[in-house]
């Protein structure tokens, strides 16, 4: 009866209303017992798929293991390394996180990053609080394309559509830590401290994790690699992103107008010279001589009976210190610029010098005697190599295309710009080159240019250039020894005059435009702001050199973390470095410090090791601190390790990589290739140190044995570790 009665009211007008309400309540009371009994479960699962994107150990997993003491070798044959495994490293220090903070949290501003690298990855995606120190690294930003430049012909367009123009990319060094033995006999009580202080470490920052990673390991451990090698038109002197890997009929130049890597990353290894090789000179002998077979060429050998500086004696290339491209000696050009302008004063006021082009390198290694440290550009039309000398002599080199892309330097990053024997039309391209020159070019900085004969219009297309951009002709002397006309310029100091100037052309780029952006980013027909607060770099000329080294202005907020780095450099090159690896360093000459931070290793090798030069990386996807290293009287370059270095193969003797396996992790398509691009860059006999996780230096070590490297030492602990490695002279 009572079912009869409800079917009844169910068919009343309402009844569609309470079937309505029933569903609902149904729907609600599944929504919340599935919730209570699925809540515990789903929170593991997330747990368990985050825990191996976690960059570093959680705070409380660090705090539990203070008190634990534990060693572990990187495993591979041990009877190869029973004898390096009995040796005694003690105290591991971990101070990069100290060093490290808000200011390592944020994306490089100078990078833009080629779309090729990006693909399949997701974008890190950070909250960051707000700064406006000018030393703190801003995001990634989006390069503009060149509005006001309307005269840009086809071939522009096209290129700077394959440049990307968009996502901000977050930085990857968050709670970065390092491993440092030291040579203690007190290793246990040290281990116990430094263990002690990276716990401390952890819950003071915190360590951030990285959304968005791949799982998996960065080096397949499973992989086997069989080696070739290339077969590319340049040869033995491959540069992968500055020559054209084959050459067709119509194909007359070998090298690219501008940087142009190949589609696939290259997994070959470069063959030695044809002649041969021979392990380069030491210092400073490779000043006179050099092994000619090293660098043979034949546009080198005729270049040779044109130009007295260089002779072929025997197996050797010698250059006799009375013969330079400058007449009358070069001790005797530099002099007399110093007489021009008395501020000038090589070695203390001007300490960082950037030279266009690369002669006979008679100005660089003059200047290097007068304490000034001279990096050379190699231009990507020096045919005869050039550059490849000056690095197998031992002077700072670096190959880049120079036509319509920014050089990889921050803006006010040098002291002097020098161009001798200046064949460059900066007056060409709408006086492009000149404005970058202005760029980078430090505030009351120096530009000099040397010319042999002078040309009535460039003459005068090259005064009115210079006078739109504001710089003041110093002097102008035709020097009838050195049968040179010689011009000084300066950069002005302040922004005053560019508001005097009658027309506005170039103008003054946006206040948005970021003058440190670099890495794949065109030049602009723009001039930027002169920096005048002292909370901008630049706005102050720094301290006289060596006094510059140690002393920090007043933009850089973060003085306290760049003392820790200091110190933590000081302590691992001095107890570690020196003598616990087994490297001769009187046979160290060309060292890169592949990722750096604020230039603390180059800093704490250069005291111990004078006879030492490093080319300090900022990796474009890493904080923007390179302006830092130009501020201490160091040099250094942007550069994306996806891609291949803008250097000749066999150029370095040590290669140094803190962590940067670990913080490439997701961003190249085959991790593989910077390990071949290491290959390729350094020379036979020559060391590498790599310090990193173990999960990433296991399956390391065993690709630098296919190469057939000779593993000296590798150490271990608590997931860090460190490899150093010997190059040997074998190819496949």
């Amino acid at each position: 009866m009572a079912i009869a009665k409800l079917a009844r009211k169910v068919k009343r007008p309402y009844g569609l209303w309470v079937k309505m309400t029933a569903v609902t309540m149904l729907g609600l009371c599944f929504i919340f017992v599935w919730g209570v009994f699925s809540n515990s479960s789903s929170s593991i699962t997330t747990q368990r798929e985050s825990f191996e994107d976690i960059i570093e150990p959680s705070s409380s997993s660090s705090t539990s293991s203070k008190g634990v003491q534990t060693q572990t070798q990187l495993p591979h044959k041990k009877e190869e390394t029973k004898a390096e495994e009995k040796q005694n490293f003690g105290g591991v220090s971990n101070k990069e996180k100290d060093v490290l903070g808000e200011d390592e949290k944020k994306g490089n501003s100078s990078a833009t990053v080629p779309p090729e690298h990006d693909k399949g990855v997701a974008p890190h995606k950070r909250v960051h609080k707000n700064d406006r120190d000018k030393d703190k690294v801003r995001a990634n930003e989006v390069s503009e394309s060149d509005g006001n430049d309307e005269s840009e012909d086809k071939e522009e367009k096209e290129e700077s559509e394959g440049e990307l123009e968009g996502e901000k990319e977050g930085s990857d060094r968050d709670g970065e830590v390092g491993v440092d033995f030291e040579m203690d006999d007190g290793g246990d009580s040290g281990l116990a401290e430094s263990l002690d202080q990276d716990s401390k470490l952890f819950e003071d920052g915190g360590v951030g994790t990285s959304k968005g990673q791949f799982k998996g390991p960065l080096f397949d451990p499973n992989a086997s690699y069989k080696w070739k090698s290339c077969s590319t038109r340049s040869k033995h002197n491959y540069i992968p992103c500055i020559d054209i890997e084959a050459g067709g009929g119509k194909v007359q130049s070998y090298r690219h107008t501008e940087r142009s890597c190949p589609r696939a990353p290259v997994m070959c290894l470069v063959p030695l010279p044809h002649g041969g090789y021979g392990y380069s000179q030491p210092w400073p002998e490779s000043k006179s001589k050099i092994l000619f077979k090293n660098v043979a060429h034949p546009r080198l050998a005729a270049y040779m009976k044109k130009h007295s500086w260089l002779v072929e004696s025997g197996e050797y290339l010698t250059f006799p210190q009375n013969q330079s491209e400058f007449k009358g000696g070069i001790q005797h050009y530099l002099e007399s610029i110093e007489e021009m302008v008395p501020d000038i004063e090589w070695g203390k006021n001007i300490r960082v010098v950037l030279e266009i082009g690369c002669s006979d390198s008679s100005f660089v290694a003059a200047l290097l005697d007068r304490d000034v440290l001279t990096l050379t550009l190699g231009l990507k039309h020096d045919l005869v190599d050039l550059a490849q000398v000056a690095l197998e002599r031992g002077f700072p080199a670096v190959v880049s295309p120079f036509g319509r892309r920014r050089l990889p330097f921050p803006s006010q990053a040098f002291d002097a710009i020098h161009c001798g024997g200046c064949s460059i039309p900066w007056h060409s391209n709408g006086g492009k080159l000149l404005f970058e020159m202005n760029r980078i070019l430090r505030p009351s900085g120096y530009f000099i240019m040397s010319t042999k004969h002078d040309s009535i219009e460039e003459e005068e297309a090259m005064t009115s250039l210079t006078a739109s951009i504001c710089w003041n002709v110093l002097a102008h002397k035709s020097d009838d020894v050195g049968e040179v006309g010689v011009k000084i310029y300066q950069k002005p100091e302040g922004n005053e005059i560019y508001e005097l100037r009658r027309k506005k052309i170039p103008p003054l780029c946006k206040e948005s435009e970021n003058p440190d952006a670099a890495w794949y980013v065109r030049m602009k027909s723009c001039l930027h702001s002169i920096p005048i607060g002292i909370e901008q770099h630049g706005a102050e000329w720094p301290e006289q050199w060596p006094k510059r080294l140690e002393s920090y202005p007043d933009w850089i907020s973060s003085k306290e973390k760049l003392v820790a780095d200091m110190n933590h450099w000081n302590a691992v090159v001095n107890r570690s470095y020196l003598n616990g690896l087994g490297i001769n360093w009187p046979s160290i000459r060309n060292v890169m410090d592949m990722k750096t931070i604020y230039g603390g290793f180059a800093a704490a090798l250069s005291r111990s090791q004078p006879n030492v030069w490093v080319m300090n990386v900022v990796p474009v996807h890493a904080p923007d601190t390179l302006p830092i290293i130009f501020e201490r009287g160091l040099i250094g370059v942007y550069h994306d390790w996806c891609e291949s270095f803008g250097t000749y193969p066999r150029t370095y003797d040590l290669l140094h990589a803190d962590h940067l396996f670990s913080r490439l992790k997701n961003r190249c398509k085959q991790p593989v290739s910077i390990v071949v691009e290491m290959d390729r860059m350094l020379r036979p006999g020559g060391w590498s140190i790599i310090r990193d996780k173990v999960e990433i230096l296991n399956p390391l070590e065993e690709i630098l044995r296919s190469m057939k490297w000779e593993i000296r030492m590798t150490f271990a602990q608590d997931k860090e570790g460190i490899l150093c490695a010997q190059k040997t002279i074998w190819r496949p």
